[in-house]
């Protein structure tokens, strides 16, 4: 936990010193006042200045940014971080160059990781439930488009052999893809079976 002391003619005036030094609002702060201002003998003698510990409030969102550059600099890289809110929770957008391929891994592994440990690391800090999705060098969208173009290829096969595909095991986010794709399709169904993390998203011919 982040800690300061400060120190004012005013219990005040040492508050907004720490506020100003953290460049921080009130709110993100605990006050807990150490020593009242005394003004000592004949106004002077003895005199004591106000002084306040100041303790930091953990913000979920920043200490979910600190986990990532954390990460980033324990690989040896260095990486820049734009995070943006939305409805569901907070996206944090990675970008660093062709290394950041480490953070991505094979098909998105490592960044599936890491974003479950995000997810963890907001959830400690937040008072309600804090939804993190981590992308790198719009991979998942690029990834998104990668796998509608899969299914409707084999969708394409399906319907040609009229045997069932069974796919790769893939994640919950991956098979959402699939299914999403091709749920309203005229001539192929799909399912999944199969228990995680080997589960399978199966293209057959609608009976």
């Amino acid at each position: 936990m982040k800690k300061m002391t400060a120190s004012g003619k005013t219990v005040n005036e040492a508050v907004q010193k720490g506020l100003t030094q953290w460049q921080v609002s009130e709110d993100r702060v605990r006050i807990t006042v150490l020593e009242h201002p005394t003004k000592g003998l004949f106004g002077w003698i003895g005199a004591k200045e106000a002084k306040v510990e100041l303790e930091l409030i953990p913000d979920a969102a920043e200490e979910t940014e600190q986990f990532f550059l954390d990460v980033a600099q324990a690989m040896g890289l260095s990486v820049t971080i734009e995070r943006r809110q939305t409805r569901e929770g907070w996206v944090y957008e990675l970008s660093g160059g062709e290394d950041l391929g480490m953070l991505i891994g094979r098909r998105g592994q490592t960044l599936d990781a890491l974003q479950y440990l995000a997810n963890i690391v907001a959830n400690r800090y937040s008072d309600s439930h804090t939804r993190i999705v981590l992308d790198a060098e719009n991979f998942r969208e690029r990834r998104r488009k990668t796998l509608e173009e899969l299914a409707e290829r084999l969708a394409a096969r399906v319907i040609r052999s009229r045997k069932e595909v069974v796919l790769e095991p893939m994640s919950p986010s991956e098979r959402k893809v699939i299914h999403s794709k091709l749920q309203n399709h005229a001539k192929v169904r799909t399912f999944s079976k199969g228990d995680e993390p080997y589960r399978r998203v199966v293209i057959s011919v609608k009976s």
